[in-house]
C-alpha cells in the first residue's frame, strides 16, 4: 500500500501573474460546476456519479467554453464526480444534501499541469505556464519539510492550488512505498497500548509510560476557566481573545497528542513490531463512563495519529475488544481473571500473586487479545508474539527473553519527557 503525505507550501507568485491565475481559478470553478449541474438530480437514484458518463456528456462543452488545459478539465470533472457521489451517499443514508456548489478558490494540478523543480514549480494556466517560487520556513525542524520534502524516497504527485487572503498555497501529495508489507503482521510482534483518562496517557506492553493524562486535563480545565471568564465579560475584545486562546490550546493539545503517538510508533519500531493494538474506542466509552468528550477526542486522535505515522513503516494498527483486560492476569502461565485483581494503579493476581502496574498489565493483555485474534482467525500456524519489556510471548505461551532490552528493563513508572 502506497504511503501518502500532504505538505502545504506557500508560493511566491509574480504580481503580473495574479490575474491569469485568478482567471484559471474561475474557469476551473465553472468547469466543475458545469459537470455538477449536469450530474445532479432531485432523486438520488438519478444522480450521475460515473466519471466516464460525465466525461462523455460534458467534456466537449467544457473544452469549448473555457481555455483550460485538457487535464484541468479532467480534474474538474473528477472533483465534481466525487462531490456528487458524496451527496448521493448521504441521501441514501437518510441524510440531507443539496447540489454541489464550487467556489473559485481551488485548482487541482496533475502530472501534466505542474512541474516541480528544486526551488520552484511551474503551473499551467489559461494563458500558458506561470513560475512560482517556494517560500520555505526558516526553521524546518519538526515540520513536514524536515521529514519529507527533500527525501529521495518521497515522490511529489498531485497538488491543489488555493488562494487565501491574497496569498497562494500549494497542497502537495507526496508518496512512497512502505518499508514493509502490513500483511506480514500475523507472523510478527505486536505492541499493546492502554489509554487512560488519568495518570499516564498511554502505557505500552513493553513498559513505556507515555504522556500525562492529568496534565492534558489540567491544561484543558485552565482553558475552560479562562474562556468562561471572558464569556462573562461579553465584549468584542473578549470574544477575539477567546478565539485566540482556543486556537492556541488546540495547537498545543494537537502537538502533545502527536508526540505521544510518535513515541508509540518509535517504541513499536524499537521492538521490531509488525502491529500495534489499541482498545476499541466504542468499548472504552462504555467502560469509562466518566470519560469526557475531550478525553474521548484525545484517545481518537492518538489512534489516528499512530495509524498515520505507523503506515509509513508498514506497521498495522488495529483495535481489540478490551473486555476484562484490566482484570486478567497477563502472566504467561496464569490468565486468572477477577475484578479484585486490580486496585487503582496496582495489580496483584489473586491466583498466582503476580504484581504489576495495572495499566502495564492491561497493555500486555491488549496485545495478547490481538495475538489471540490473529492466531484463531488467521492461518493456523501464525507465529505472532507479544512485545514485552523483558522479551516476547508467543501465542502458545512460550516466553522468549530479550537478549538486549535496549534500556527497557528499568522501572515501568519511568516516562519519557512528553
Amino acid at each position: 500500500m502506497t504511503v501518502v503525505r500532504n505538505i502545504q507550501v506557500k508560493l511566491d507568485v509574480p504580481a503580473d501573474a495574479h490575474s491569469v491565475l485568478d482567471a484559471t481559478f474561475e474557469q476551473f470553478r465553472e468547469a466543475a460546476q458545469y459537470v455538477a449541474d449536469h450530474g445532479w438530480a432531485d432523486d438520488p437514484r438519478d444522480i450521475i456519479t460515473n466519471q466516464r458518463d460525465l466525461n462523455a456528456a460534458t467534456y466537449d462543452e467544457v473544452r469549448a467554453q473555457t481555455d483550460l488545459h485538457s487535464n484541468h478539465v479532467q480534474s474538474a470533472r473528477r472533483l465534481a464526480a466525487e462531490a456528487l457521489l458524496n451527496c448521493q451517499d448521504r441521501l441514501f443514508e437518510g441524510g440531507t444534501a443539496s447540489k454541489p456548489t464550487f467556489r473559485g478558490s481551488v485548482i487541482v494540478y496533475g502530472d501534466r499541469t505542474i512541474t516541480y523543480s528544486e526551488d520552484h514549480c511551474t503551473l499551467a494556466t489559461v494563458e500558458g505556464r506561470v513560475r512560482a517560487d517556494y517560500v520555505m520556513p526558516e526553521d524546518k525542524t519538526g515540520t513536514p519539510f524536515e521529514d519529507y520534502w527533500n527525501r529521495e524516497e518521497w515522490e511529489r504527485k498531485e497538488a491543489t492550488l488555493h488562494k487565501r487572503n491574497g496569498e497562494y498555497y500549494l497542497h502537495i501529495a507526496i508518496e512512497k512505498e512502505p518499508e514493509t508489507d502490513v500483511s506480514t503482521v500475523e507472523n510478527g510482534v505486536v505492541l499493546g497500548v492502554d489509554l487512560n483518562v488519568d495518570g499516564f496517557l498511554a502505557v505500552t506492553s513493553t513498559g513505556q509510560f507515555l504522556g500525562k493524562a492529568d496534565y492534558l486535563n489540567h491544561k484543558r480545565r485552565e482553558y475552560e476557566r479562562r474562556r468562561g471568564r471572558l464569556q462573562q465579560t461579553g465584549t468584542r475584545s473578549s470574544h477575539l481573545t477567546i478565539q485566540s486562546i482556543g486556537d492556541r490550546f488546540a495547537r498545543w493539545s494537537d502537538d502533545y497528542l502527536h508526540c505521544v503517538s510518535k513515541a508509540i510508533v518509535q517504541e513499536a519500531r524499537r521492538h521490531d513490531c509488525a502491529g500495534i493494538a489499541f482498545e476499541d474506542l466504542s468499548a472504552i466509552r462504555d467502560r469509562i463512563s466518566n470519560a469526557s468528550k475531550f478525553q474521548q477526542w484525545a484517545f481518537r486522535l492518538i489512534q489516528q495519529y499512530t495509524e498515520y505515522k505507523a503506515e509509513e513503516y508498514g506497521v498495522l494498527v488495529e483495535t481489540v475488544d478490551p473486555a476484562y483486560t484490566s482484570q486478567r492476569c497477563s502472566h504467561s502461565t496464569c490468565g486468572f481473571t477477577h475484578e479484585n485483581n486490580r486496585d487503582g494503579d496496582e495489580f496483584e493476581c489473586m491466583d498466582c500473586g503476580k504484581e504489576l502496574h495495572a495499566d502495564y498489565n492491561a497493555a500486555r493483555n491488549i496485545a495478547w487479545r490481538f495475538l489471540q485474534d490473529w492466531h484463531t482467525s488467521g492461518p493456523g500456524g501464525a507465529d505472532c508474539q507479544v512485545a514485552l519489556k523483558s522479551g516476547t510471548l508467543h501465542a502458545n505461551g512460550e516466553f522468549t527473553p530479550a537478549t538486549d532490552t535496549g534500556g527497557q528493563s528499568g522501572s515501568p513508572l519511568t516516562s519519557p519527557p512528553l
